[in-house]
């Protein structure tokens, strides 16, 4: 599998950059962009490609492990859990929530008014 053009993980995000990998995965893996089966690239590939560290890598693998959305095998790679659990209502409103935040965040960052991001959300709503 190549890195999916999603991931991105920012420096002036204060979250700790495992964490934002953590999240995005998981986004991808109960959206279904990647299904299970699928291979996850090699910890130094994906390390060089986003410009950081195996370790950190390596710990966002772990911790998706040990929530059952990744197994790992030697020499078999790392891939997404042939059943991973889903969310739970409660999680899945809280991703929610800090996407929305995160949206903002980008928008005023622009200088979007409110008015001006809920319109583009209708917008692309259809």
């Amino acid at each position: 599998m190549s890195v999916p053009t999603t991931l991105v993980v920012s420096t002036s995000d204060p979250t700790p950059p495992y964490e934002q990998l953590r999240k995005q995965f998981t986004d991808l893996i109960h959206s279904g962009v990647l299904a299970p089966g699928d291979r996850l690239p090699p910890l130094r590939q994906l390390a060089r490609d986003l410009g950081l560290a195996v370790g950190t890598v390596a710990r966002t693998y772990r911790e998706l492990e040990a929530e059952g959305l990744l197994t790992s095998r030697r020499g078999g790679g790392t891939r997404v859990a042939d059943n991973p659990p889903r969310l739970a209502k409660n999680d899945r409103r809280q991703r929610l929530d800090d996407l929305a935040t995160n949206y903002l965040h980008h928008t005023r960052q622009l200088g979007v008014d409110d008015q001006a991001a809920l319109d583009a959300v209708r917008n692309v709503l259809g």
